[in-house]
């Protein structure tokens, strides 16, 4: 465990020490204040409260989705770099098995997706604050953990996706490109019972709150499954394709 710690470290590192680490956050920061600011000016009664701004722009339909396109920017070529760079040459050699390799870059993945968000519902919550005030509103605390869980979801199942595709194709630009397109056609609905079987539609499992959801026939435990389904296909296609890999 010791060992694998070491590993995931390592990758940490690796994204930290960039020049353009900061950029992502400062983004969010900026973003929020904005969205607060236009949301406050020209719509004064659109919410009560710091909270319920935050769990409201928290979710993938607000700011939850910049959101994900910046974590598959800041995370999409922590395996096709090593390939672009030569380094994973050098990486492979180490006593170390290609699973533990591999499993130390995800593990990473999800702790910058996390960091993401947190410092999102740090940045959404200050805003709130600023334009809306603490007080007011039904929304508190639990609401915005519930919209925190929807956007870690949401980016999670896309950062999976972003990982397996820098794996198969070894590019970072494809990666990006792939991922972001994807989430730009996730909204689109296709009224075929098929499609409730598809993983666009089962995103964002926001849409089940109220009593509403997705599509006709559609429940949250029928999303859950199916999305840990599609994730476990997603690892299963970017580990096999890993291990199998001739780097020589």
């Amino acid at each position: 465990m010791r060992n694998f710690n070491l590993l995931v470290l390592n990758e940490w590192l690796k994204i930290s020490k960039k020049r353009s680490h900061v950029i992502p956050y400062v983004i969010l920061l900026v973003l929020s204040l904005v969205v607060g600011y236009i949301s406050h000016t020209f719509g004064t009664d659109m919410y009560a409260s710091a909270a319920e701004f935050t769990s409201d722009m928290l979710r993938p339909t607000g700011i939850g989705q910049v959101l994900t396109i910046l974590v598959i920017i800041g995370t999409a070529g922590i395996v096709s770099r090593e390939y672009s760079q030569g380094t994973i040459k050098f990486l492979l050699i180490r006593a170390r098995s290609r699973t533990a390799i591999l499993a130390s870059k995800y593990v990473t993945v999800l702790l910058y997706t996390l960091s993401m968000l947190l410092v999102a519902v740090a940045a959404l919550f200050l805003s709130g604050v600023v334009f809306y005030g603490l007080s007011g509103g039904e929304a508190g605390i639990s609401t915005i953990l519930t919209s925190l869980l929807y956007s870690m979801v949401y980016c999670a199942v896309y950062a999976t996706i972003g990982f397996m595709l820098g794996i198969l194709t070894k590019t970072t630009g494809v990666t990006i490109g792939a991922t972001i397109f994807a989430t730009m056609i996730d909204k689109v609905v296709i009224p075929r019972e098929f499609y409730k079987y598809v993983l666009f539609p089962n995103l964002d499992l926001s849409a089940y709150q109220n009593g509403g959801a997705p599509m006709q026939g559609m429940t949250l435990s029928f999303s859950i499954v199916l999305l840990c389904g599609y994730t476990a296909l997603f690892l299963l296609a970017g580990f096999a394709v890993f291990r199998r890999r001739d780097v020589a």
